[in-house]
This record gives structure tokens, sequence and C-alpha cells, in this order.
């Protein structure tokens, strides 16, 4: 199972606790419902927080690979170009002769 969809169902259990919690709790019914906003509210904080941290994440990968593949392309740009001046020097000293 994926990490995505075990955090989803754990956000998902948390949730559904917190509200039937909530739900069963002796209290008015409009302090109930500032109680499951407010909750709501701070459940999606944390997953805005979450996903953020996992944008970030992506992107410090990203960036690191970029940096990888740029260094790979100039190291075989420097190969390339070394065996281009080794073929040229070997046809000059097939013309020599």
């Amino acid at each position: 199972m994926s990490t995505g969809k075990v955090l989803l169902g754990l956000l998902a259990g948390i949730a559904t606790g917190a509200t039937l919690g909530i739900l069963f709790a002796p209290d008015k019914g409009s302090t109930t419902r500032r109680k499951i906003t407010q909750k709501g509210e701070d459940y999606v904080e944390e997953l805005e927080d979450k996903f953020n941290d996992m944008v970030k994440g992506i992107s410090r990968k990203f960036d690191a690979m970029k940096g990888e593949v740029s260094h790979m392309a100039e190291n075989g740009r420097a190969k390339v170009d070394h065996v281009l001046d080794e073929v040229s020097a070997a046809a000059k000293g097939n013309n020599v002769r």
C-alpha cells in the first residue's frame, strides 16, 4: 500500500473519530457545530502543511537531479570533444605521410 493511501486513511479515521466524539458530547448544537467547524479547519491546515512539505521535497529532489543531469551532460560533451580531437589528430597524422 502506498504511503499516500495510508496517510489519507489515517487522516480520514482521525477525522471520523473526532467528529463522532464531538457529536456524542453533551453540548448545545451551536457549540457542537462550532467545534466541528474548527476541527475541519485544523485538518485542512494540517493537510496543506503536509502537502507543501511534500512539494518542497519533490522540488529539492528535482533540483538535485537537474544538477546531476547537467553535470553528466557536461562530462559527456567533454568526452565527445576529446574523442573528436583525437580523431582529427589521427586524420592529420595519416595525411602527413
